[in-house]
């Protein structure tokens, strides 16, 4: 299937600051496009939101099937690239189509603070969420495990801080992220990186009941010898102190 591409550049820029974007190669690679370009500004500290848009829809929304340096808090510098699988956004496409690469310097409505997603969290348990807000609208934080919406709270203060309560029912699992969108802009919506949901207790301590005899303590496991025999616990041998008469 033979494609004609074609390719635009539009950057808004803002404030008086120069930033260039130059694409410097375009190329096919099986089903995917990427188009390789540098993002220079003379403030290093500035972040972008790019996107990559098509004339498919005469570029009215976003291009989703894109990976790489896309999307939010894009910073500058050279060997930058965008894939975009064009097969799964858009099927057995034939035709010509246009491309453009749209940015802005990027202002979080939202910005995380020290949220870990390297930390297990506890069904049935609460943590705590902080962020330095961007604008006084209202917010939506809801947590989601892969594509399925377990609980959240709409139009919340963009005060800063909220309490997120994994609920009981909730099922373990690496796949638990959280949305936070802008209530009055739908364009506006951030997801952390997967984080890991655990039982509230762990099972390893359901299954081994104790039992404390004259101050030893032996953990009963299916019946088994605490060297890991099959002997009966009847068998279990426990030399005690003499008392003093």
């Amino acid at each position: 299937m033979k494609r004609l591409l074609q390719f635009a550049l539009l950057l808004l820029a803002s404030g008086a600051f120069a930033q260039t974007v130059i694409i410097k190669t375009v190329e096919l690679a099986g089903d995917k496009i990427i188009v390789h370009y540098e993002l220079d500004d003379s403030n290093p500290n500035h972040e972008y939101q790019l996107n990559l848009y098509s004339s498919k829809d005469n570029f009215a929304a976003p291009l989703k099937k894109v990976t790489g340096d896309v999307g939010n808090e894009i910073k500058p510098g050279i060997n930058k690239k965008i894939e975009w699988n064009i097969r799964e956004e858009m099927g057995g496409y034939k035709g010509r189509i246009s491309l453009e690469v749209r940015g802005k310097i990027y202002s979080p409505f939202v910005k995380l603070q020290n949220f870990d997603v390297t930390k297990k969290y506890k069904k049935g348990k609460s943590f705590n969420l902080t962020w330095k807000p961007g604008n006084t609208n209202p917010i939506n934080i809801e947590l989601y495990k892969g594509t399925d919406r377990v609980i959240g709270e709409v139009n919340h203060p963009n005060n800063g801080a909220y309490t997120m309560f994994v609920p009981a029912h909730a099922k373990p699992g690496k796949d638990y992220r959280l949305k936070i969108s802008d209530a009055k802009n739908n364009s506006d919506v951030i997801y952390t990186e997967y984080f890991k949901v655990t039982p509230k207790i762990p099972l390893v301590v359901k299954l081994l009941p104790i039992v404390v005899v004259g101050g030893v303590v032996a953990a009963l496991a299916g019946g088994g010898s605490p060297g890991g025999g099959n002997d009966p616990v009847d068998d279990i041998k426990i030399e005690l102190p003499d008392v003093p008469k």
